[in-house]
This record gives C-alpha cells, sequence and structure tokens, in this order.
C-alpha cells in the first residue's frame, strides 16, 4: 500500500525539480504537445496538398515565419514510407494559427498548393467486432 503512495511522485517528482547538477531536464521546459492541444490552449491545423518530399522540418520551417509552432507532423505511409500528402501543425496560441491559415492556404510548398484549416477534434471509434443481426425482417402487415 505504500508503494502506491509513493508511485505519482516517483512518476512526476522530476517534471517539477531541478537536477543536481542545475541543469533543467527536458521534462521541466513545459508540458508537452499532447497536452497542451488536448486543453485547448493550442491550434491545431490541418495541411493537405503536401508534396510527397515534404519533410517535418520542411513543414515546421515554412510555418513558423506566422508563430510559435509547437509541433509538425507528416503523415506518413506504413507501407511505401512516403507522405500521405498531408499533415498537422500545432500552434502555441489562436491568433498565430489564424495568421497562418490566411498567409497559407492557397499558397505553394514544393511546387504543390496546399489547403490550410483547422484541424477537426478526433471522434472515438468504437474498435469493437460489429455485432451480427441477421438478415433484415419482413415487413409487417398493419391490421
Amino acid at each position: 500500500m505504500a508503494a502506491c503512495k509513493r508511485l505519482p511522485k516517483a512518476i512526476f517528482g522530476n517534471i517539477f525539480t531541478r537536477s543536481t547538477t542545475g541543469y533543467q531536464s527536458s521534462s521541466s521546459f513545459g508540458p508537452p504537445s499532447s497536452l497542451i492541444s488536448r486543453r485547448g490552449i493550442a491550434s491545431r491545423l490541418y495541411v493537405a496538398g503536401l508534396s510527397f518530399y515534404t519533410t517535418e522540418k520542411a513543414l515546421l520551417d515554412a510555418f513558423s515565419q506566422y508563430g510559435q509552432v509547437v509541433e509538425a507532423n507528416v503523415l506518413m505511409d506504413k507501407v511505401s514510407s512516403r507522405s500521405k500528402g498531408f499533415g498537422f501543425v500545432t500552434y502555441a496560441s489562436a491568433d498565430e494559427a489564424e495568421k497562418a491559415i490566411t498567409e497559407m492556404d492557397g499558397k505553394t510548398l514544393h511546387g504543390r498548393i496546399i489547403t490550410v484549416e483547422l484541424a477537426k477534434p478526433r471522434t472515438q471509434y468504437n474498435s469493437s467486432m460489429p455485432i451480427a443481426r441477421g438478415p433484415p425482417e419482413p415487413p409487417k402487415e398493419q391490421q
């Protein structure tokens, strides 16, 4: 029982304290980007129409001129290891995200015209197997 009480401090203790050498650990610079975007502090943009040769660094460089980019992701195909042609850019503030939408939507990036819009929130799908219910019942006659 005593081990359970010490668990949160063991997990989260290094986030809020400095190391003995005086340098801050990488986790003490701020919350991870996943926590920022889930709390609604950051604004996430959907970028479509990317070239197959656009990397995350190139996407970060292109969008960083409009504000502080927290994260830039280009989704990759597992089979071919090439870009799927879209990605996401996360900004620290909504104002910076709006500025990036107005400036970058319809612009050319690596020879392709890109579309930039606010990303829609993820919907949670039920990953279980569907229930087999059999063939539909014939319509009942009204009396």
